[in-house]
């Protein structure tokens, strides 16, 4: 099974139109657009698609993150931030064209994101981030882009991988969480494919 995409090699960096934030000065919100993505080669018994974005660059401690003056050390440990959980995706769909599923940002949050027919999308990590933020602050479904630390010293990785799986539908609903999605995968998994594309807000870093 293999996966790509229009917009970025694997390994690459992701272009910033399909990123939540671009490098200003010193960052500004971006296009947000959700990447192309096409898969083939799925096992003939697949019955549905899940699709999952996830960056496992975070930092686990914000002391620094954002802040003039300091940088997040590249030595920091790491955490998972997800960006994009889609599930139920039908076995027909092979592909999703560029802003098919996000075309710009939504603040509070995307409550209805679109997806193929039957699909269903869980929660990202934006809605933590953005917790009790008068103006951002909300439940975010969907996919919603990188926006790392414009002070990072690590480059971020964002894995896009595609699970066929050997049933139609998960028993999921709308703004499911990861350990969710994962508990219900168990044991359905016929095949995999992944994809990893880079970002980074800092110059030094992206250069």
């Amino acid at each position: 099974m293999q996966l790509r995409s229009d917009n970025f090699e694997s390994g690459r960096p992701i272009p910033a139109e399909f990123a939540f934030g671009r490098q200003a000065s010193p960052f500004a919100l971006s296009d947000n657009l959700s990447p192309h993505l096409a898969w083939r080669n799925a096992p003939s018994v697949t019955r549905s698609f899940v699709l999952t974005c996830i960056d496992y660059d975070v930092p686990s401690r914000g002391d620094d993150v954002n802040k003039e003056g300091r940088t997040v050390p590249a030595d920091l440990p790491r955490v998972e931030f997800v960006h994009w959980l889609m599930a139920n995706i039908p076995a027909e769909c092979g592909e999703l064209g560029a802003g098919a599923c996000s075309d710009g940002i939504t603040p509070r949050g995307k409550r209805e994101p679109v997806g193929p027919p039957g699909s269903v999308q869980g929660v990202n990590d934006y809605t933590g981030w953005f917790a009790g933020d008068a103006d951002m602050g909300g439940e975010y479904l969907g996919y919603d882009g990188p926006c790392p630390p414009w002070n990072d010293a690590l480059l971020h990785h964002y894995h896009f991988k595609v699970y066929a799986l050997d049933v139609a539908a998960l028993p999921l609903v709308a703004g499911f969480a990861l350990a969710e999605l994962r508990v219900a995968m168990v044991g359905h998994v016929l095949a995999e494919a992944e994809l990893i594309g880079t970002y980074s807000l800092n110059p030094a870093v992206a250069a």
